[in-house]
């Protein structure tokens, strides 16, 4: 086969400029996470006393990841309730609507807690295994426990030992390194447990009315969501009802249905919605409440909120 030698040499140069081109912008990406890393990815091991009373949250572009080691605590995610044991693990995807659920106010309350942005994985990815797996390829608001054995107990927390040491400010030149590689080694072992564990029966510990509500909700955000309307929705007592949610999710109707439209806006103002629409499909009746409101939750009115995120 004939061919010019000089074309030849050409695309040979321009597909060793295209390598090098990915190989400079994977370090630029590599550097930028290093130089943000404490940020991108952060690991906390708390023990407290008399832990404070938390409300719905969602983390926004961060996934988290939970580890139970004591206390008396229910974990409410989306429209599930967990009862926690010593060794439960329990992942998070940033738009799963969480919060713990203290049974009583003095008791030892001990977890490790990790926070990290998923793009930072995207270049450790093989084509054979996802690290963000468990997280992304789940029905919302479901498997969000794992109950470890006791030798994967043993192994998990290893790895934790390990992330804490490489995160002390007088660790040795390297610990960076050795921080990430350990936080991606962790993510293998959770997804080979999620992956082997199947979908399995959750202990249903939230009432099926509840359930019935958190669905109605949900899908009816933008209209009026009073308890007036939301007894006649489960056939019950709007006392009892109020009542029964409390017990169960540690806050109140009205919590969780103004934390679910700041939320609803917030996607909404992201996806370019202006903010008149957004306070009409996000339930507001009340263009000034809104705003209002909004920047009570979320640290800046709407507006702001939406230029900051077309930055970023």
């Amino acid at each position: 086969m004939q061919y010019n030698k000089n074309v030849f040499i050409a695309l040979i140069g321009q597909k060793f400029a295209y390598i090098d081109s990915n190989s400079r912008q994977g370090d630029l990406h590599m550097q930028e996470m290093y130089k943000n890393l404490h940020q991108l990815l952060t690991f906390r091991h708390a023990v407290t006393h008399n832990p404070i009373p938390l409300d719905f949250h969602q983390h926004q572009d961060q996934y988290e990841i939970y580890f139970f080691l004591t206390g008396d605590v229910h974990y409410f995610i989306e429209k599930q309730v967990y009862p926690l044991q010593y060794g439960d693990l329990l992942i998070m995807h940033s738009n799963e609507l969480h919060r713990p659920n203290f049974q009583s106010k003095k008791q030892r309350y001990e977890n490790v807690v990790i926070h990290f942005n998923p793009a930072i994985l995207q270049q450790f990815n093989s084509p054979q295994f996802n690290l963000l797996d468990c997280f992304d390829n789940r029905v919302f608001g479901e498997q969000n426990r794992m109950r470890l054995t006791p030798p994967q107990i043993d192994d998990i927390m290893k790895l934790y030992d390990r992330m804490e040491m490489h995160r002390r400010p007088q660790a040795l030149p390297g610990s960076e390194i050795l921080y990430v590689s350990t936080f991606i080694e962790l993510l293998v072992f959770i997804n080979r447990i999620f992956q082997n564990q199947g979908k399995q029966e959750e202990q249903v510990m939230m009432p099926d009315k509840l359930s019935s509500l958190f669905t109605y909700i949900d899908e009816n955000l933008e209209q009026d969501l009073s308890l007036e309307v939301l007894e006649q929705v489960v056939f019950m007592n709007r006392s009892y009802l109020c009542r029964l949610f409390k017990k169960h999710t540690g806050s109140t109707i009205h919590e969780h249905i103004l934390f679910k439209r700041i939320a609803r806006a917030k996607h909404l103002l992201r996806e370019g919605s202006t903010v008149t629409d957004t306070c009409q499909l996000a339930g507001f009746n009340d263009y000034s409440n809104f705003i209002r409101t909004f920047k009570k939750a979320v640290g800046l009115p709407p507006r702001q909120y939406q230029s900051q995120q077309r930055r970023i």
